[in-house]
């Protein structure tokens, strides 16, 4: 009887400690880490993104190698856990931001979700064993397919990326983006099924959760699980970096909290355990310990500092030869850059507009690429440019390469395009791969986009674009447009929002593209006026007047595609297509207005949809357009505002049913057309294109 006693209460011990987890970066040997995407070590840390000098979306994860137990048969509640990291995010071009990091609890330990938005953690289609993930998120970016509330933030996510839990960073005085160590703290009660999480600059815990959330985790974990971080870049320059990790795991009824790092820690100890899993592990102070831990680590140092006198020999030869090294490296550099300017002073000086930007390509690469620019591959007409489709021979990717023209305003709008659009990162913008300047040729280089331009979806293609793609589609824009103007570093007015600049990947995820008439402006500063440029039907009516570009004159712009998209017509159609439409040389907005004065504001909807639409979503969409093409700029909403309101988290503006008359006060408008005159000299010259050289359907161009 005794001999069976003995055993029960060793296998009781046995299950629980193979129930239990615990692990600190001092504890941890390479071995006990898997290292997936651009996941790698360096310089005593944990980097989940690559460290490169030019934008880019890649995802990374590292893993603790061992699965972790949160859920057991004979219990009916799940596993408590707790966690303590320090981690950095910094960036080599403060600009090009876009991004983030999560802890995370998943079944998968062999792949890495996609980029972007989805920080590493799954895939855009839910990804493998999408039901059964967990994660905290730390996100540098605003992204509006999420729901997320800025680019500072944390978020609960429970098998999805659109977060449960949302806590502003901001709120805190804490910002991910400043490159400054932040420490987090993550505690889960199995018993209560509350969890807390901590956010601070100090390795003190607070006193109160930044968030606190009950729920139950066995509905988001299998048995077995494994933890971990994830990182993204989204289009940027950001590196995330995991300089501290300890993690404590049981199904005990009173859990210990992990602690902060050692002042002294390093990454890894190689001399380690190769197993770190425990018996139940000791309580542990919820700070930082202190510096000294009594006469054991008194001894400790002791022991060693016959090491470290040896070491700090060896380093000092090293750390000679370094600088020596680096001396002289710095002078060929400055010799081979002085000779590179004497052969190269013909040329324009593109390299302070084009560090840190993406690939210089060869002009010998894109020639191959295009079959020499060859008359077949044409795809389409842009500002100041014509674009080509070409297969890149190193690595047989399909591109679109726009070759500019020739004249003086071309290379003026190309350097406004490679400023512009290299140091802007989002899902919804096409995605500058390249640039060449060579011969003469000034060259772009573009992801392709597959399903071409929104106008030929609308007005060439086959097939008719079903509702939910439109409306897909202009969720897509109002977010690219909301980034533009609210989220760079200098507000980018884009002046040339219209169907044929809003392309359409595989997915008919709109990227609106051709920034060539964009100008960035210092935010809270007045744009200067220049000649009115962009596409009739499109132009906001105060811009003709002053030519002076403002994010009011891009919602303008935007409200013109909204009624484009939703009615299947152009703003303005020069033949009259069919009964109940507008006439000859007929301008969109007002046709629409019309309608909406006499109340019957569906019939603008596109006939050839079948009436397969939700009435109440296109009622939503057609006075969004109405309140962004109000006469009136002031009335106009954000495009912040419009992406609420097309979501359905804010109420769209009461829309009068009548036009409103376009207003300026008399002493303002003299003072702006004022102002113009002495900008525009007095010149707007109109040019009208065929739809056969340009994708605005016969629309005129302001040039």
């Amino acid at each position: 009887m005794e001999i069976y006693s003995l055993l029960i209460v060793f296998c009781y011990f046995s299950v629980l400690s193979i129930a239990t987890t615990e692990f600190d970066f001092g504890s941890l040997t390479l071995s006990s880490l898997k290292l997936l995407g651009d996941a790698h070590l360096g310089n005593n840390t944990i980097k989940l993104t690559r460290d490169l000098s030019v934008p880019n979306s890649d995802a990374g994860k590292v893993l603790y190698s061992k699965p972790v137990r949160f859920r057991r048969p004979d219990l009916d509640f799940p596993g408590s856990f707790s966690t303590f990291f320090s981690f950095a995010v910094t960036n080599l071009n403060p600009s090009s931001i876009g991004g983030g990091l999560a802890f995370v609890i998943t079944p998968d330990d062999e792949s890495v979700g996609n980029s972007g938005g989805y920080l590493g953690i799954m895939d855009a289609k839910g990804g493998k064993n999408g039901n059964f993930n967990f994660a905290v998120e730390f996100d540098t970016l605003m992204d509006v397919e999420f729901k997320d509330i800025n680019g500072n933030h944390v978020g609960l996510d429970l098998n999805s990326m659109v977060s449960t839990q949302v806590g502003d960073l901001d709120s805190i005085g804490v910002d991910l983006k400043s490159g400054d160590l932040v420490n987090s703290w993550i505690e889960y009660y199995g018993l209560t099924k509350k969890l807390d999480i901590y956010v601070s600059y100090s390795n003190l815990k607070p006193k109160e959760p930044f968030l606190s959330v009950v729920i139950d985790l066995s509905e988001y974990v299998n048995d077995f699980m494994f933890v971990g971080f994830s990182g993204s870049t989204q289009g940027s320059t950001e590196i995330h970096s995991i300089e501290w990790w300890s993690f404590t795991s049981s199904f005990d009824t009173n859990p210990s909290s992990p602690g902060g790092p050692p002042p002294t820690a390093s990454l890894m100890n190689p001399t380690a355990d190769v197993n770190p899993i425990t018996s139940p592990p000791p309580e542990l102070p919820s700070v930082a310990p202190p510096e000294s831990n009594g006469t054991a680590n008194a001894n400790a140092v002791q022991k060693s500092s016959s090491k470290k006198v040896l070491n700090g020999a060896v380093v000092g030869v090293v750390t000679a030869s370094a600088f020596f090294l680096a001396f002289a490296a710095l002078v060929l550099v400055w010799l081979y850059s002085k000779k590179f300017k004497n052969v190269k002073s013909s040329e324009i000086n593109l390299g302070s507009d084009i560090i840190k930007m993406p690939k210089e390509f060869s002009y010998k690469e894109l020639k191959i690429a295009t079959k020499g620019f060859d008359s077949t591959k044409i795809i389409g007409h842009g500002a100041f440019g014509t674009v080509y489709k070409g297969i890149l021979s190193e690595t047989g990717e399909i591109v679109a390469v726009k070759r500019c023209s020739h004249s003086g305003q071309g290379k003026a709008e190309f350097l406004s395009e490679l400023s512009i659009i290299g140091t802007l990162r989002h899902r919804n913008l096409v995605r500058l791969q390249g640039w060449c300047h060579e011969k003469g040729e000034i060259l772009l280089v573009y992801d392709l986009m597959p399903n071409g331009s929104l106008d030929k979806a609308l007005f060439e293609s086959r097939m008719v674009l079903p509702w939910p793609h439109r409306r897909k589609i202009l969720l897509g824009v109002a977010s690219a447009l909301a980034y533009l103007h609210q989220e760079c570093e200098n507000q980018v007015i884009h002046r040339d929002v219209k169907s044929s600049n809003i392309m359409l990947d595989e997915g008919f995820n709109a990227r609106l593209g051709d920034f060539g008439l964009a100008r960035q402006i210092e935010h809270d500063k007045s744009p200067d006026a220049t000649v009115a440029a962009g596409t009739m039907g499109y132009l906001a009516p105060e811009y003709l007047l002053t030519g002076r570009a403002t994010e009011k004159t891009d919602v303008f712009s935007y409200g013109a595609v909204v009624l484009e998209v939703a009615s299947g017509s152009r703003p303005i159609e020069k033949e009259k297509k069919e009964v109940g439409k507008f006439g000859l040389h007929s301008n969109l907005v007002e046709w629409v207005w019309g309608l909406h004065k006499d109340g019957n504001l569906l019939s603008a909807a596109d006939s050839r949809l079948n009436l397969e639409f939700d009435e109440q979503e296109m009622t939503r969409v057609l006075l969004v357009g109405l309140a962004c093409s109000h006469p009136d700029p002031m009335a106009r909403p954000t495009m912040r505002g419009v992406v609420q309101m097309l979501v359905g988290e804010a109420e769209v503006p009461i829309i009068p049913r009548a036009k409103p008359s376009m207003s300026f006060s008399t002493s303002h408008l003299l003072m702006t057309l004022q102002d113009s005159v002495s900008d525009l000299n007095g010149m707007i010259t109109l040019s009208t294109s065929s739809s056969e050289n340009s994708f605005n359907g016969g629309a005129m161009d302001l040039v």
